[in-house]
């Protein structure tokens, strides 16, 4: 099995428990590793043969846009989108982190990271 990383997509968007997150929105970054067989793509050197990454990064900022509560409801539909649209996907992973949480401590960022393997 072979894989590919989309690492630190940016999205500003409003997810989060409280109003305020509601109201004003921060900063996410949305880490995503798929597994699949590319070995197809390597002898053809066709983009029928992978899982093009644009399309993945489709999936994640639209699924970002959609406010959640809870970065685990993002993260899950991350995956739920990526197993129903992609075929040749076998795994994901996803972490999507929130910068600066407003938690009343000095954290940098809070990450929920989530994996589902195609069955």
């Amino acid at each position: 099995m072979h894989s590919i990383h989309l690492k630190n997509i940016r999205v500003f968007t409003n997810h989060g428990c409280l109003t305020e997150e509601e109201k004003i929105g921060s900063d996410y970054l949305v880490n995503l590793r798929i597994e699949a067989n590319l070995s197809p793509a390597a002898k053809s050197d066709s983009l029928n043969d992978t899982v093009d990454y644009v399309h993945l990064n489709t999936i994640v900022i639209e699924e970002m846009q959609k406010r959640s509560k809870l970065l685990e409801q993002v993260g899950q539909r991350i995956i739920n989108r990526v197993l129903r649209e992609l075929d040749k996907v076998q795994f994901v992973e996803v972490s999507v982190s929130k910068i600066n949480p407003p938690i009343g401590g000095d954290v940098a960022e809070v990450i929920v990271t989530m994996t589902e393997r195609r069955e």
